[in-house]
């Protein structure tokens, strides 16, 4: 991406280009199930007299004519009937080009997939985005369960000191000896050391804690530090189908030791503008590490999360998202609930607390556009 393309590419957010509305009308989704909308009525308007002009010779002849004598006078016309309300017209629900996520198995785009007769060696997928709070955590958890769910094996790695995936598994990190911080950086360290069940089937967790931030700091010494994790998590590929790397919010080695490690990069943006803003460094740091460190990387796909079909802003901004990043914006999109609080809380994913709830739907059609990828 060059300077100039993302200059026109950010100013577009800025003020309503020609065409813009029109590409976000697009994503304009119906409120599914279990949300609440209220559509205002729209009434019937009268027809306005087909002639508005001022009455006058010059304007109407009928005006010239004679009085004519009274006839017999007819029965009265029945009264008009009163306006009444006028259903709305029919919401354009496509994104993307598909219906939206929780329609979108019924539609056939990505069939449910066939189980498999082994596992392994696995994909590697980082869930990066340098801004806090688009949803990348809730994500993982998600997307891990839902790809479980399709007879998967899923291992989940949590990159973060902060442990927001530990926590979101309801694993109490900062009681535990070994974490993915002893797996990188001290050699004695054994895989079954740092394995945790998550009570998901087919998932399973490396924790981080606090102690991770040091790890940052001890890295820089290292030789080929950029590729600790990836000497790291060497011996489990074999043993799962995805591998899936949830980063901190930011740049650091950390985030650099995931992109290394991953072949692809899931970028969860949250359909705001300030979502926006800093998306053209991160992906200038993951064409870096392609150039130099990885040419295997890519971006697998961007997901909009946190979106509120109801407001013009959030379907403009996931406008703007498709005319920047085109097919590579998944079809699914993940939108905002009250549900996402309550799975933090309960310490388990929404495909088993609200497994009908729309958003569990959209995680398994975002798991079905992953492994159809």
């Amino acid at each position: 991406m060059t300077d100039s393309d993302d200059a026109v590419w950010m100013a577009a957010g800025g003020a309503r280009v020609e065409g813009s509305l029109a590409t976000a009308a697009r994503y304009e989704t119906p409120m599914l199930p279990g949300t609440e909308q209220v559509t205002p009525a729209v009434h019937a308007v009268p027809d306005a007299p087909a002639d508005q002009s001022p009455a006058g010779p010059d304007q109407n002849p009928a005006a010239l004519a004679p009085p004519t004598a009274p006839g017999p006078v007819s029965p009265a016309a029945d009264p008009a009937p009163p306006a009444a309300d006028v259903a709305p017209r029919p919401i354009d629900n496509s994104v993307a080009g598909s219906l939206s996520p929780s329609l979108r198995a019924t539609r056939g785009r990505d069939p449910e997939p066939a189980p498999l007769a082994s596992h392994g060696p696995a994909t590697v997928l980082a869930m990066c985005n340098q801004k806090g709070g688009v949803g990348k955590t809730t994500s993982t958890i998600n997307l891990g369960a839902a790809l479980a769910g399709y007879g998967r094996r899923v291992l989940l790695v949590d990159l973060d000191p902060q442990g927001a995936l530990s926590a979101g598994l309801g694993i109490a990190s900062h009681e535990l000896d070994h974490t993915i911080y002893n797996l990188m950086l001290e050699p004695s360290t054994q895989l079954t050391d740092v394995l945790v069940p998550t009570g998901i089937e087919g998932v399973d967790l490396i924790p981080a804690n606090i102690d991770l931030s040091a790890g940052e700091v001890q890295l820089i010494n290292e030789v080929g530090r950029e590729h600790t994790l990836t000497r790291a998590l060497k011996p489990l590929l074999h043993a799962y189908d995805y591998i899936l790397i949830d980063c901190q919010p930011s740049l650091g080695l950390l985030t650099i030791n995931a992109l290394t490690c991953a072949q692809g990069v899931i970028i969860p943006l949250a359909a705001e503008w300030f979502s926006l803003r800093g998306v053209h460094l991160l992906v200038d740091t993951i064409e870096k590490v392609q150039a130099r460190i990885n040419p295997d990387l890519a971006v697998a796909g961007v997901l909009v999360t946190m979106y509120d079909g109801r407001t013009v802003h959030s379907r403009e901004v996931v406008g703007m998202l498709d005319q920047r990043f085109g097919d590579t914006v998944y079809d699914t999109i993940i939108s905002r609930t009250v549900k996402f609080p309550e799975t933090t809380v309960a310490g388990e994913p929404i495909t088993s607390y609200a497994p009908t709830h729309p958003a569990a739907q959209a995680y398994r059609a975002l798991a079905r556009e992953v492994i159809a990828r």
